[in-house]
């Protein structure tokens, strides 16, 4: 669950919720304390905060960042809900939504390559989030450190990373880890990315048939089952090499693709640490359970958390208020 970002944040250092949107704003209690945010930065611009049931009744837009729950659909019946509700998976509550006469600005469906829309792109927001809490917590799991360390009491290697998927998360994750010291591998079916993956200190690996996966909107495409083939043989040989993995692949209105099957997690060292970012859409990685952590019975640990970017929730609240 993510309970933790706030799409208004109140006062703080480096952040306002602007005084002429203030006196117009109710604010549940406590709802940006998670983030960091008190109620006191609310009132302080002329927002009132009030409890949540009194919010949904008074207010005619109301703004959250998870979807709703089905049990809160009736609360925005004839009113404009601005949220990320993701309407091509979760199919039901859009309908539910509809059926409620609710009118939704679905946030994360703003092209994301439309120039003048890119300020209100928070998809690419919370994915650079993502990527960087994804290295962090593999770092937090891994055994060892991630930079190399020559001491007195002997040499210890640096942790080898794979990212596979090189859109914004896959670039946030590539950056943390070449800033933590770490060897970073980096795979994409799309082969423009090969430029951006060398130019941040990470190799790019190719698999040897030529076809090219980008697809519209900056995602990647499904790929062609000879194609597919092939980059198994080549994940299987990184996979039984690496020491981290982490998984950024999505394509959208579709479920996330296997990246990693139970074959490739076989091989894996014991105390390696698998983080998958598509764990939400049914994950990349064949054991993946969402918002859990589990280890394999040969020792690896993969890492299913949907709630990344709350993680960081001060700032993910900040970024996708940058509007």
């Amino acid at each position: 669950m993510d309970l933790c970002r706030i799409f208004l944040p109140g006062l703080g250092n480096n952040t306002n919720l602007d005084e002429s949107l203030g006196e117009l704003s109710d604010a549940a209690k406590s709802a940006g304390e998670t983030a960091s945010f008190s109620d006191a930065a609310y009132t302080s611009v002329g927002a009132v905060t009030l409890p949540r049931n009194q919010v949904y009744t008074r207010s005619d837009i109301l703004t959250q960042i998870r979807p709703p729950a089905s049990d809160e659909v009736s609360k925005f019946a004839g009113k404009t809900l601005v949220s990320m509700i993701s309407p091509s998976i979760n199919t039901e509550l859009y309908g539910a939504l509809t059926e409620q006469r609710t009118n939704v600005f679905a946030l994360d469906c703003v092209p994301r390559m439309l120039s003048r829309a890119q300020s209100y792109d928070v998809l690419s927001s919370q994915a650079n989030i993502a990527g960087y809490r994804s290295v962090i917590e593999a770092a937090n799991h891994f055994p060892r450190f991630f930079a190399g360390q020559m001491t007195a009491a002997g040499k210890v290697p640096p942790a080898k990373v794979l990212v596979l998927g090189v859109g914004v998360a896959g670039l946030a994750a590539i950056q943390t880890a070449k800033n933590m010291g770490a060897i970073v591998r980096a795979f994409d079916v799309r082969s423009v990315t090969k430029e951006q993956v060398e130019s941040m200190g990470a190799t790019f690996l190719e698999v040897e048939i030529e076809e090219d996966g980008a697809g519209s909107g900056g995602y990647a495409k499904e790929m062609s089952d000879e194609y597919k083939v092939a980059q198994a043989k080549m994940m299987l040989e990184q996979a039984s090499d690496v020491d981290v993995i982490i998984t950024t692949a999505l394509i959208p209105g579709r479920k996330a693709p296997i990246l990693v099957n139970q074959e490739m997690l076989d091989v894996m060292k014991p105390g390696s640490v698998l983080v998958d970012l598509a764990a939400a859409n049914g994950g990349n990685v064949a054991q993946t359970q969402a918002d859990e952590v589990i280890t394999t019975e040969n020792g690896v640990t993969i890492i299913g958390y949907t709630d990344l970017p709350s993680r960081l929730a001060s700032t993910s609240s900040t970024l996708v208020r940058s509007p």
